[in-house]
């Protein structure tokens, strides 16, 4: 197997493994299960990987985390705008 088929097959799963999360979030507009801090420390995590993709020039890094980062920014906005005060 190409290791870049596999390396796109990953990241694609792991890009949108949040994404029913976002979407449950929005469809209930309750964000109260939710840990900010795990968020924040997976936000930060996959900034590292799209850094590390740029140092290896590895495209499939790069695009998969930067997807996966973008998806759990808006989480992350969800939390502020929809947890209870």
């Amino acid at each position: 197997m190409d290791e870049n088929i596999l390396g796109i097959v990953a990241g694609i799963l792991t890009s949108v493994s949040m994404i029913p999360q976002l979407i449950k979030v929005l469809k209930e507009k309750n964000a109260e299960d939710l840990s900010w801090t795990m968020i924040l420390v997976l936000i930060s995590g996959l900034s590292l990987w799209v850094w590390y993709g740029f140092i290896k020039d590895e495209l499939p890094i790069i695009l998969s985390n930067a997807f996966a980062v973008m998806v759990n920014i808006v989480l992350l906005i969800c939390c502020i705008i929809y947890k209870k005060k």
